[in-house]
């Protein structure tokens, strides 16, 4: 495995409570620094801590009277103590909606909340991840940041890029969503679409690493992954307060790579071993589009093992055939007593369409995929309603218009008077 060469030393990196980096797989720990796998077994690292222990009533009041973002959670990730003040998007601290429409609409009666993350500053959860991967960047001094995508993290890169002073260069499939593609190239750094699907752009970027042209790049989902991947649990923490501390008994979550469903898992049992919530039992359901499940086709068969598949949905940004995390995602859900789940397109854009009329929220396909998948999970008896609930929608309904637009228009098209008006069936 290459390792990269950096401006500064690692040896006197300070990234708050971050200790170390820790294998999954054989448990073996390294220093801090831009290396994601393990150099004994080539299995996946992350972050390990040491965490504020002894006062979780001091420490939950800290991150209370804490920022109004992800930095609030400042001492339980892995970023310099005076993060906050360093140029940088802020995202977090999404809301999260109580759907009492929707709920009764699907038949969910112990309470269900949307947390919406189409808040964040370009619209999707990526800001949260990149959020993290850049305060890595700075402290091993790369110069450059740069991504494989499948659309909404070729947009927070860029965006954090521009506003951190990196120069970007961020690579995607050639043939993503036009409002994706607008917003990944508008912050003004290099955007390179790559003939193939996300799983291609991705080997094309560990080849990059690897190669004397990528030197001083820090690519956010490859070599700063251990740290990238920790934003994904201020999901975790954020529903957590939210819901006055404490954990709900159902949570839905989308499934790409399957970092993001591992590490609200992660974030979830920190809290609990912090005591910054009642330990409790919580079940975790995993969503895919049917035109790339290979996480719950696994889950349905019964196998360890995750077999890749070619992509074909329109929920382009869960559209990864051969996902990373996805054999973790299977022993979560397991352990848990959750389950995977996929839904067809057609499903992805009726509760595309259902969450909007029912919550006023439009979501993009992921939304569309969480929800859907929802329906079904209680509909199949997999999930009980009796519990609370919280489904995520991780991106914004204007990235993918093209999904919807076939089915969205006029109710009616009339000349501008009020007979018109009333023999269209209009009035009252």
């Amino acid at each position: 495995m290459a390792v990269q060469t950096v401006a500064s030393s690692t040896d006197s990196v300070s990234l708050g409570p971050a200790a170390a980096l820790s294998c999954r797989e054989c448990g073996e720990r390294f220093p801090l620094g831009p290396i994601f796998a393990c150099q004994a077994c080539f299995g996946p690292l992350e972050v390990a801590y040491d965490l504020p222990s002894g006062d979780p009533e001091g420490l939950r009041k800290r991150i209370e009277a804490g920022p109004g973002n992800l930095w609030r959670y400042a001492p339980l990730l892995p970023v310099p103590e005076d993060v906050a003040g360093k140029p940088n998007l802020n995202p977090g601290l999404t809301k999260l909606v109580q759907a009492d429409n929707l709920a009764r609409e699907l038949g969910v009666s112990g309470g269900l909340h949307v947390k919406d993350d189409s808040g964040n500053p370009t619209h999707s959860f990526k800001d949260r991840v990149v959020a993290i991967a850049v305060e890595a960047a700075r402290a091993f001094g790369f110069t450059t940041l740069s991504c494989s995508s499948t659309g909404n993290l070729a947009g927070a890169v860029g965006a954090a890029a521009a506003r951190a002073g990196f120069r970007s260069c961020v690579f995607i499939p050639h043939d993503l969503e036009a409002g994706k593609v607008v917003m990944a190239a508008v912050y003004g750094g290099e955007l390179v679409g790559i003939e193939g699907t996300y799983d291609d752009v991705n080997r094309f970027c560990s080849e990059l690493i690897g190669d004397p042209a990528g030197e001083g790049w820090g690519f956010v989902n490859v070599n700063l992954r251990p740290y990238y991947g920790e934003g994904s649990k201020t999901l975790a923490y954020e529903i957590a307060e939210q819901l006055g501390w404490r954990i709900p008994d159902n949570i839905v979550i989308p499934i790409a790579s399957g970092s993001q469903l591992t590490k609200i898992d992660k974030g979830l049992k920190e809290l609990i071993e912090l005591g910054l919530v009642e330990d409790k039992p919580y079940k975790i359901f995993g969503a895919q589009a049917e035109g790339c499940s290979p996480v719950s086709r696994a889950f349905k068969d019964g196998h360890d093992v995750v077999r890749p598949v070619k992509p074909d949905t329109i929920a382009k940004s869960l559209a990864i055939g051969n996902p990373a995390d996805g054999p973790y995602v299977l022993d979560i859900c397991r352990r848990t007593g959750g389950a995977v789940e996929d839904v067809t397109d057609e499903q992805v854009v009726d509760a595309i369409k259902l969450l909007a009329r029912t919550e006023g929220i439009f979501a993009e396909t992921a939304g569309g995929v969480t929800v859907g998948v929802l329906r079904k999970l209680v509909e199949t008896g997999q999930l009980d309603p009796a519990g609370e609930t919280v489904v995520l929608n991780t991106g914004d309904g204007l990235k993918t218009l093209d999904a919807v637009a076939p089915t969205a228009g006029p109710t009616a098209t009339i000349r501008p008077s009020l007979d018109a008006f009333r023999a269209a069936g209009l009035a009252g």
